[in-house]
C-alpha cells in the first residue's frame, strides 16, 4: 500500500492524548510551515494560526469547548483564525511582497492589483469573512494530512464557543476571529478509538470517473 494512504488510514480523530508526550519544536515548525504554505484564494492568506502550549490557557479554553478533554490533554492546541477585516491595504501588501520576493515590476502587476481591488471593493465584510472561513477549512485539511504523514495525532474541532475563545485569547486586539481548533500531540495507549476500523463507503461510491 502507498505510504501516504497508509498514513491517512493511521489517522483518526484522537479522543485522548498522552499528556506526557510533547511535540518537539521541529514538529511544531513543520506544522507552522505547512499552515503557511496552504493554498489560499489569490494567495492573499486571510487566515492566521495561534499555537497554544500554555496549560492554563488550555484549561480556560476547555471550558468553552463543551469540556472536551482533548483541549487539555493535547501537547498543543492550534487555533485557526480569520482576519476580522480584510482591506485593500492587505492587497497592496501582498503585491509589494511579490515585488520584493520575485522582483516583479509594478508595470506587470499593476493591472492585476487594480482588478483584485475592484473585486474586493464590491464584497461586503460578511462575504469576505465567509470566503476566509472556507480557506480556513482548506488549511485544516492540509494540517491534518501533514499530521498523518508526520505521525502526529490530531482532533479537528468545530464544537467550541468562538466568541469566548476570542475573549480568552484577546483576538480582538489583532482583529482576528477564531474559526477552527486542532489539538495535536500523541495518542494515549488506552484511547479506544485508536483500534477501531475506519467506517468509510467503498471508494467507488464516493469517486466518479468519467
Amino acid at each position: 500500500m502507498n505510504k501516504t494512504i497508509d498514513s491517512l488510514k493511521w489517522r483518526y480523530a484522537c479522543k485522548k492524548f498522552d499528556e506526557t508526550k510533547i511535540l518537539s519544536e521541529d514538529k511544531i515548525d513543520i506544522l507552522s510551515e505547512a499552515f503557511n504554505l496552504t493554498a489560499t484564494s489569490f494567495g492573499l492568506q486571510p487566515i492566521k494560526m495561534l499555537i497554544i502550549k500554555n496549560k492554563e490557557l488550555q484549561k480556560q479554553l476547555m471550558t468553552h469547548s463543551f469540556n472536551q478533554k482533548q483541549i487539555v490533554s493535547a501537547s498543543h492546541v492550534l487555533v485557526i483564525c480569520i482576519q476580522d477585516y480584510f482591506t485593500l491595504e492587505d492587497i497592496d501588501k501582498y503585491f509589494d511582497l511579490e515585488k520584493e520576493i520575485r522582483g516583479t515590476s509594478e508595470d506587470i502587476i499593476e493591472k492585476y492589483r487594480t482588478q483584485l481591488k475592484d473585486i474586493f471593493s464590491n464584497k461586503s465584510t460578511i462575504e469576505k469573512q465567509e470566503s476566509a472561513i472556507n480557506q480556513a477549512y482548506i488549511a485544516l485539511g492540509n494540517l491534518m494530512t501533514v499530521c498523518a504523514i508526520e505521525k502526529i495525532d490530531a482532533c479537528p474541532m468545530e464544537g467550541f464557543n468562538a466568541q469566548k475563545f476570542d475573549e480568552v485569547l484577546d483576538l480582538k486586539e489583532d482583529s482576528l476571529k477564531s474559526v477552527l481548533v486542532l489539538p495535536v500531540g500523541y495518542r494515549a495507549d488506552d484511547d479506544f478509538m485508536s483500534t477501531l476500523k475506519k467506517v468509510r463507503k467503498p471508494v467507488e461510491n464516493t469517486v466518479i470517473r468519467r
